[in-house]
């Protein structure tokens, strides 16, 4: 599973964690996350992420 970068604040989502804080089980892939999910930092949409290349 790969992490994502949040284009906007640089926030990473990064599967193995989640999102407790926003209900998200750690094990959750990106590609799964709720259509209505936003980054927790600055509520930018899934489609404001990129692949983090590692």
């Amino acid at each position: 599973m790969k992490k994502h970068e949040c284009n906007r604040c640089g926030y990473i989502y990064d599967p193995l964690v989640g999102d407790l804080e926003h209900g998200i089980e750690p094990g959750t892939a990106f590609e799964d996350l709720p259509e209505d999910w936003v980054c927790p930092d600055c509520g930018a949409h899934k489609d404001e992420f990129t692949v983090v290349e590692e």
